[in-house]
């Protein structure tokens, strides 16, 4: 999937932190690596500190990386009073960081992927810098059951209020499972909003043999009768603060440094036996069952204990939760997915009859510079971005996307290390909105897609009051923003207020720098159009091998 492109001084972080890996070498208090070392007129010194409390960190190593020769990399470690000192940096603009154990590796004044460089040589103090680190976060704590006992082995799973794309977007970012004593423990944390679910086994749970062909199996009937249905349950999907519906849920926010204790109890429900009748036939396979639980912006999978054909044609699942849920039956030349369906009752018959044929879109991909074939894709990213089907684009610059659910999806084009934007779409046999598409159930619909390379880079200064203004969000908002979230483009400022925006795509455009901003919903056009009217309206032309420069600054405006 597409992603913003990172800033050239987290590159530099990122490159200056393998470099410390690979190097390994002993690295004394004041003390350059032995590898490099910076010769020149001007230095770089300043302090770091804890982002949580502002008291100094000793024995953080530092590292200063040129953002235009990456192979140019000095580390030192602070003293105990964390200060730290290049003393001899020549002219340039340089991306830095500190790591110490227990904390967050950051760059400076970060802010997602992005970073402020500090410059040498242009008349800034660039020895009184303040490097911050963020200690790192801890979520533990305990899977109990109904009684307070531990539950082993139990599913944690922490979810992670994300919102790098311009909007909060929830999303799993760890998972872990309990030890003998049902503790679980999520380290690393880094200062955000967070959620917490758990599942497992009950301990005790049984669940009865099949009582399919009735009396056809005498032991089979009496083994059923000799089980104890109040044993056959299992564990939903439970949610901080012991709920079982994502919409509940209670945030965890980390601010940095902590150590949260968070216990999940776990209340068993039915586990229920279901019967269906299978998609497909004996030569050419049967569509297997997939249940899904709306989890947040996502989905998450509920296994069954076990499936079996208990008949020509007829599957039978154990173990499953009561609840909601959506249900795929996805085989090897089909699908279909039956949405909404309450599971309530053991022997339940699923009504397939309510299922929605998924389709077979056939896409079309032209652009100037495509690429090789086999290195481009295509695809139909799902409303609120949440999943993705895609295929590969061939030399004749066509795909087939199979196994597409009913509903609206984004088209997206994309490759490693080039960036498309969509300039024209037109189907047959689908609905065409913007840069998006509406795909009825059993359909197989023919997509034209027209796509342009982002390969422009625009530079300029973001200032205030006449000044340079360091470590302003600066957006790049694309003239129709609606359905057009791959054509934005984000930097940070650096010390002498420039960035630089790659990959951008022939158009129109509006420059804002905001102060703070971090945490807006840029990408939503009611709340990035109150900002670009106090913005630069620019025209980005294709200009091979040569940036776009702005001339005249960007004005910062607060949040």
């Amino acid at each position: 999937m597409l992603g913003n492109p990172r800033s050239s001084t987290a590159r530099s972080m990122a490159l200056a932190v393998c470099c410390l890996a690979v190097c390994g070498c002993r690295v004394v208090a004041q003390n350059s690596e032995p590898s490099y070392k910076f010769t020149g007129q001007h230095r770089v010194s300043g302090t770091v500190v804890s982002k949580v409390d502002g008291h100094a960190l000793g024995r953080v190593r530092v590292t200063l990386a040129d953002t235009r020769d990456t192979q140019k990399v000095q580390v030192i470690v602070t003293a105990e009073d964390g200060r730290f000192v290049f003393p001899a940096v020549p002219a340039g603009k340089f991306s830095l960081s500190g790591m110490k154990r227990g904390f967050i590796p950051a760059a400076y004044d970060q802010h997602d992927q992005f970073s402020t460089a500090i410059v040498t040589g242009a008349g800034l103090d660039t020895e009184h810098l303040v490097l911050k680190l963020a200690p790192n976060g801890v979520i533990y704590g305990n899977v109990l059951d109904e009684v307070g006992e531990p539950v082993r082995s139990a599913k944690v799973t922490l979810y992670v209020d994300d919102h790098s794309e311009g909007v909060d977007k929830i999303r799993e970012a760890q998972t872990v499972f309990t030890n003998d004593l049902g503790a679980y423990e999520m380290l690393s944390l880094r200062p955000r909003t967070y959620y917490l679910s758990a599942t497992g086994k009950p301990w005790y749970a049984v669940s009865p043999p099949s009582d399919a062909g009735g009396a056809a199996s005498g032991n089979q009937v009496k083994d059923t009768a000799n089980v104890d249905r109040s044993l056959n349950v299992a564990y939903p999907v439970t949610y901080y603060p012991d709920v079982t519906d994502s919409e509940s849920a209670t945030p965890i926010p980390v601010k940095g440094g902590e150590r949260l204790e968070v216990d999940i109890h776990l209340n068993p429900v039915p586990a229920l036996r279901l019967r269906f009748h299978m998609i497909g036939d004996q030569e050419h396979g049967y569509a297997s069952p997939l249940f899904e639980q709306h989890s947040f912006d996502g989905s998450t999978v509920i296994n069954p204990t076990n499936m079996a054909m208990v008949s020509p044609g007829v599957m039978e699942v154990d173990g499953i939760p009561a609840g909601r849920y959506d249900v795929r039956l996805q085989g090897p030349n089909a699908g279909m997915q039956v949405s909404g369906v309450d599971i309530t009752t053991e022997g339940q018959q699923l009504d397939t009859s309510t299922a929605e044929a998924f389709s077979t879109v056939k896409m079309n991909v032209q652009a100037a510079e495509l690429g090789k074939p086999g290195t481009v894709a295509v695809g139909l990213r799902s409303h609120g971005g949440t999943g993705m089907r895609a295929a590969r684009v061939d030399e004749k610059g066509e795909a087939e996307v199979q196994q597409v659910p009913p509903g609206e999806y984004e088209v997206v084009v994309f490759s490693r290390g080039r960036y498309y934007s969509i300039s024209r779409i037109s189907a047959d046999g689908a609905k065409v909105t913007g840069r998006r598409v509406t795909i009825t159930a059993g359909s197989t619909p023919s997509i034209s897609v027209t796509a342009l390379v982002g390969s422009v880079v625009v530079e300029g200064v973001a200032k205030r009051a006449g000044k340079p203004f360091a470590g302003a969000m600066v957006v790049l908002v694309p003239k129709d923003v609606e359905g057009n979230r791959d054509l934005f483009r984000r930097d940070q400022s650096d010390l002498d207020g420039t960035f630089s925006m790659r990959d951008v795509a022939p158009g129109s455009y509006t420059l804002v720098a905001i102060e703070n901003g971090w945490d807006l919903d840029w990408s939503q056009p009611g709340v990035i159009a109150v900002y670009a009217k106090h913005g630069r309206t620019i025209q980005v032309t294709n200009t091979p091998g040569k940036p776009l420069r702005v001339d005249a600054p960007v004005d910062v405006i607060s949040k």
